[in-house]
């Protein structure tokens, strides 16, 4: 994830994804906005998108639960 980006994208890579957001890694706004692009992207809910590790790195796990 790269915050304080000036334009939202994703970015599809051998090795996962890059994911740009426009808010600053602050008080976990970064994150939840993480969450909003990937089930924009995926076309998907957000409570089925969850940060399994990394919370406070730009390197994240994310969870993508499919069923329910």
């Amino acid at each position: 994830m790269i915050p304080r980006a000036k334009k939202e994208r994703v970015e599809e890579f051998a090795g996962g994804l890059k994911v740009y957001v426009c808010e600053p890694a602050q008080d976990g706004r970064a994150n939840k906005k993480l969450i909003q692009i990937l089930a924009k992207h995926y076309q998907t809910r957000k409570y089925k998108i969850s940060i399994i590790s990394g919370e406070k790195q730009r390197d994240k796990v994310i969870e993508i639960n499919s069923v329910g």
